[in-house]
């Protein structure tokens, strides 16, 4: 299935919290063909106080289900140290499930495509660099 993952960090080093997330996504025998988007230096959006993100979208096909994926997700979380210290609160990596092929999930652990998709200029940024119609969105939110 082919699927786009949002990933973030603002504390600690950044970049390589993503790129730790991203190799840990590697070396799972259900993900394959990972391609990774440019990185994206972004604002916080509500929350405390915070400093700044660094974003970026990864694509790549999973052979399992979506629910399987999550689990691996909150796996890689949690060995980088990822803490739940409320709604849009600092982190050291945010990895979020935007769209998996084109099936819909809305649970209340699971809901894909990612609600707020549209609307994240952090996210359409880099998930329009593989999905061009994306673009579109991200033009107009930079208008408003």
């Amino acid at each position: 299935m082919r699927t786009y993952l949002g990933l973030g960090s603002n504390l600690g080093e950044r970049k390589k919290n993503i790129e730790n997330a991203l190799g840990a996504l590697r070396e799972d025998i259900n993900i394959s063909k990972l391609k990774v988007s440019s990185f994206y230096e972004t604002e916080p959006i509500g929350g405390p106080p915070q400093g700044l993100f660094i974003n970026a979208v990864a694509e790549c096909f999973y052979s399992s289900s979506a629910s399987d994926l999550l689990s691996l997700i909150e796996k890689i979380e949690n060995k980088l140290l990822r803490t739940r210290e409320g709604k849009n609160s600092p982190r050291t990596i945010d990895i979020d499930i935007l769209l998996f092929g084109e099936e819909v999930y809305d649970t209340p652990k699971l809901k894909i495509p990612h609600p707020r998709i549209k609307q994240r200029l952090f996210v359409l940024l880099p998930l329009s660099e593989f999905l061009p119609e994306y673009r579109t969105y991200a033009l107009d939110l930079q208008k408003h």
